[in-house]
């Protein structure tokens, strides 16, 4: 695994935020998100080839944000894998996220275009190399979000569903399904767990911090929404002591509120429940 920084992107770490991955197995290499930008796919290829002389033959988007599938382009095109929902999204959301990144990285993503997987992938087990994988079709953090579980090793690649120690991300979030594909993960037989973002585990505390934040975040949001606070009080609400250890937790607090509380404003208006 590579690691990430626990930080916003930025002009410093070049879009460097993401955990990405790769297995060895004696039919190639499977790398597990290709990172932000051209350049960062490069150089996983690089660090890939000083670990091994086996060829990369596929190449899985766990999910369509930008740190996880920019780096497609340094990779073979019919290597490139991921949920039916996460091609779509790519294709649909990737030239905005790919003009976003610019603004937000600079220089780093020189010459980076969206690239979109053409292999559809389905949930099931997949054999490569002497891996026993299984593909776990989730839905939560985004529409179509992708674990992979090496039963071969015990090792669960989260992606985006877990955050270690960092604020998750709220874009595209719908919170219950996510808590639902939470209780998926927590029951799969791991023996480490690699997340999105944060450190490595061996345990399933990182899901348990990940389902406390969401679980606090929506009662929260919810409450605030049928008290008929408007936007400005939401962001002012206090944040919990168990969640200020948390990276970047002010800033993505401030994003889930610009994110999620318009919608639960509304369904409090249309049930009665906001008060004046």
């Amino acid at each position: 695994m590579l690691t990430g920084r626990s930080e916003d992107f930025s002009f410093t770490n070049g879009g460097n935020i993401v955990n990405t991955a790769f297995i060895v197995t004696q039919a190639g290499v499977l790398v597990i998100d290709s990172g932000p930008s051209r350049a960062y796919g490069e150089q996983l290829r690089r660090a890939i080839a000083r670990i091994t002389r086996q060829p990369v033959v596929r190449v899985i988007n766990t999910h369509h944000h930008p740190d996880h599938f920019l780096g497609n382009q340094a990779f073979a095109p019919d290597t490139l894998a991921a949920l039916p929902g996460t091609i779509h999204g790519i294709h649909t959301e990737g030239g905005s996220f790919n003009d976003n990144m610019y603004r937000l990285a600079g220089d780093w993503m020189a010459g980076t275009e969206p690239v979109a997987p053409t292999l559809p992938l389905a949930a099931g087990p997949l054999e490569l190399g002497g891996h026993r994988l299984e593909l776990i079709a989730l839905e939560g953090h985004t529409g179509a979000d992708l674990a992979i579980l090496d039963r071969s090793t015990g090792v669960l690649f989260a992606g985006d569903l877990i955050f270690h120690d960092r604020a998750p991300t709220t874009p595209h979030a719908r919170l219950p399904a996510w808590q639902a594909s939470l209780d998926t993960l927590e029951a799969q037989p791991f023996r480490h767990l690699v997340p999105g973002h944060g450190p490595v585990a061996t345990d399933a505390g990182p899901i348990r911090q990940t389902r406390a934040w969401l679980g606090w975040l929506d009662h929260t949001l919810r409450q605030a929404a049928d008290e008929g606070l408007d936007m400005t009080e939401a962001l002012a609400l206090p944040l919990p002591a168990e969640f200020r250890r948390l990276a970047v937790v002010d800033a993505e607090y401030r994003r889930s509120v610009g994110q999620l509380y318009p919608a639960l404003e509304q369904q409090a208006l249309r049930t009665g429940k906001a008060r004046e």
